[in-house]
């Protein structure tokens, strides 16, 4: 069977699995659109977390970033899952036990005020937005490479499929669709990379394989990557190239984002009790991991099966660079993408990939999409057209999980925060669901709009959102909930200070608009103020917005008592003194 028409079957499978469910679970009322009726089981509500964490970003291009990056993009690695501890003992089961239907709807009560609810929903939909986009840049590119479909199309063609199965379900449906999608996704991820660790090193658990001795030869599997690197012109693979401060930073607003991502923290209010908030963070960890702890050996082995497909270090061709025209198959299909280009620059016929560190040849491979890179794996290793189609299937579940949960939170904040909370109050149970349904069909129509013409690679994107989170919701919420003296200015100003500086500072150098005398190139690290990259400068935002709260709340009149009671009942464990479970 063709390798098209067994990823039309495989994806065609899971697309009708997934639509079943949406209609067996879809949403009646405001609760189950919104919450999932906070009736879905910790373990049932991990994978789904799971499912709407490990995004595009994660299954598609986060293994790319650690291929080419190598120790650098370990902060991904560090960021994400060690915000996820930070969501687990700070934040989840306090905002489960106060019990809200929306993060806004948590910082309006808490800070007394409707404009600082506005101004939350406003710090929601520019974080969550800026998240979609990096998981359209991931559908875009699944489907542009598997069912043979531009780009722009298959963008489309996955806009529509959330559009049914999120707009029809609701957080009911999108909960039991993501489930199976978790299982799809982390199958998809698994798989291929247990036949590649089998090949390049005889051990099956890739976690072990990437650090053992290869197979029929006497040297482990990152020293000849970084020896093969190396000769190559490019920089070791397990070394440090960037700016300590930087990677420090990122890691933080990667850390810090992942804590104040209003779409993951929706999560926590569909479980039955507080206690079932934590189980849930604890499952999605273990769920989390399995994917986290094998991205670097996915990352290794790839890199060391395209530099060996291009330049072999061993057999027959050992030491010579590929011929043009007996380039493989692979190579050929993603060209057709436009994801892959080479230009033979000395018109010898042969391609040559090398680092800037190699003087001898000029580099041929103008472009690899760094998002290719676990898509076309188990193509470059030969692996059967069922894994291949696998991981197309795999991949695409990622990017819609995730924006399915993310264009529910932006709907959630339209019609509930906005809509039913301040400018029509009396509005029906039926009205609202109406609202939130028609929101989240603008939301989708902006975001593929926007995912045309992303400002990077999926995980790059993705950490723009995960700054911008950092800097405006995640301080709100943790002052919110252990900081009885900041007040409603002070939140607002703060917010409003912290969104803001990060929101200049990636324009500044993401270039999305022209400054006089800036370089505005995010790759270009020397115009970097300190150093500090834009994906980096959300702990930075944070750290004003904190600043800024903490300074107006003093020198502006104290919250309400009932408020500082609020906020020292949210607290204490339930069953103590005057705790009582929402």
């Amino acid at each position: 069977m063709s390798l098209k028409l067994m990823t039309y079957l495989v994806v065609g499978a899971t697309f009708a699995l997934y639509l079943y469910i949406a209609f067996k679970a879809r949403a009646s009322t405001t609760g189950e659109f919104y919450v999932a009726g906070k009736g879905v089981h910790p373990v049932l509500n991990g994978m789904a977390t799971g499912a709407d964490w490990m995004s595009a970003a994660s299954f598609i291009s986060m293994a790319g970033l650690i291929a080419f990056k190598g120790y650098d993009a370990s902060v991904y690695l560090m960021g994400f899952s060690g915000g996820y501890c930070l969501l687990a003992m700070l934040l989840a089961p306090y905002l489960r036990k106060y019990g809200k239907f929306t993060v806004p709807e948590f910082i309006g009560d808490r800070y007394y005020s409707n404009f600082a609810r506005v101004v939350a929903v406003i710090c929601l939909i520019v974080a969550s937005l800026t998240y979609v986009i990096g998981q359209m840049k991931g559908v875009g590119v699944a489907f542009s490479r598997f069912l043979e479909l531009p780009y722009e199309v298959g963008l489309g063609v996955g806009m529509v499929i959330v559009f049914f199965y999120a707009v029809m379900g609701g957080m009911k449906g999108v909960t039991y669709t993501q489930v199976a999608q978790y299982c799809v996704m982390i199958f998809a991820y698994t798989v291929p990379v247990v036949f590649i660790s089998l090949q390049l090193t005889g051990n099956p658990i890739p976690q072990l394989g990437m650090g053992a001795q290869m197979t029929g030869d006497d040297m482990f599997l990152l020293d000849k990557l970084d020896q093969t690197l190396v000769d190559l012109g490019f920089n070791e693979f397990t070394a440090q190239k960037g700016n300590t401060l930087n990677i420090f930073l990122f890691t933080l607003s990667l850390m810090i984002g992942t804590a104040g991502l209003p779409h993951v923290i929706t999560r926590f209010f569909t479980v039955p009790k507080v206690r079932d908030a934590r189980s849930s963070v604890g499952w999605s960890l273990v769920f989390i991991a399995i994917l986290y702890t094998t991205a670097p050996a996915v990352g290794a082995m790839a890199r060391l099966n395209l530099m060996e497909t291009i330049h072999p270090t061993s057999g027959a061709n050992a030491g010579e660079w590929l011929k043009y025209d007996e380039r493989p198959q692979w190579f050929k299909n993603w060209e057709k993408t436009g994801l892959l280009t080479f230009e033979d620059k000395n018109k010898d016929g042969l391609i040559q990939y090398v680092g800037a560190k190699n003087k001898e040849f000029e580099n041929e491979m103008v472009k690899v999409d760094r998002d290719i890179m676990v898509l076309a794996n188990p193509e470059i290793a030969k692996l059967p057209n069922w894994v291949i189609a696998l991981v197309a299937a795999g991949g695409i579940a990622a990017a819609l999980s995730t924006a399915a949960g993310l264009l529910l939170a932006i709907s959630s904040s339209i019609s509930h925060d906005l809509l039913k909370g301040i400018v029509m109050p009396n509005m029906s149970d039926k009205s609202e669901l109406l609202a939130g349904r028609i929101a989240m069909a603008g939301a989708i129509l902006v975001a593929g709009v926007l995912g045309l013409n992303p400002p990077g690679f999926a995980a790059q994107v993705v950490a723009l959102a995960f700054g911008l989170a950092a800097s405006s919701i995640f301080p709100a919420l943790m002052m919110g909930v252990f900081a009885k003296r900041v007040n409603n200015i002070g939140a607002v100003c703060g917010m409003l200070v912290g969104l803001g500086s990060t929101l200049v500072y990636i324009f500044w150098f993401k270039g999305w608009f022209f400054i006089p005398g800036t370089a505005m190139a995010a790759d270009n690290a020397s115009n970097w103020l300190f150093g500090i990259g834009p994906s980096s400068f959300g702990a930075i935002g944070a750290l004003l917005n904190f600043t800024v709260a903490l300074a107006v709340s003093s020198i502006t009149k104290a919250p309400p008592e009932h408020i500082q009671h609020l906020v020292e009942d949210i607290r204490v464990p339930m069953g103590a003194g005057s705790a009582v479970e929402h």
